[in-house]
């Protein structure tokens, strides 16, 4: 690796400290549902996210909130407070596209259609409300 691609990665391992994030990868989901879930909880008070996805029927959200306690632990980890002291918003999430696994449907006159089964990476940002302001 080059000097400048070392410096580089190192900086950005710096900012990573300073970030209460979790990701999740390769989530057998479409993006489309996956961003539908995400919209709901994208800025609120990470109580009113969790009691959002708790009750949401879609499956999506199951995978969310299990990814949303993972980031307050991280959170809670990294700063040494408890979730409860402080109020906690859900700063950022990002759905992007992962790989899709492409299969074959047998249609008439001996043809194949395509079904492509989509997956996502999400990643889910926490912090608190002063740490925003200052930023």
């Amino acid at each position: 690796m080059g000097a400048r691609k070392h410096n580089t990665a190192e900086a950005r391992k710096e900012a990573q400290k300073s970030l209460y994030f979790a990701k999740l990868n390769n989530c057998p989901t479409s993006p489309r549902k996956m961003r539908l879930v995400a919209d709901m909880i994208r800025g609120k008070e990470v109580n009113l996210a969790l009691g959002a996805l708790k009750f949401s029927t879609k499956e999506a959200s199951r995978k969310l909130e299990k990814l949303l306690k993972s980031a307050i632990s991280n959170w809670e980890q990294k700063t040494g407070k408890q979730a409860g002291e402080e109020t906690l918003y859900v700063t950022n999430i990002y759905v992007d596209d992962a790989g899709s696994l492409k299969r074959l449907r047998p249609a008439p006159q001996g043809r194949g259609y395509r079904i492509r089964k989509r997956s996502n990476h999400v990643t889910i940002f926490v912090d608190t409300k002063n740490t925003n302001e200052q930023n």
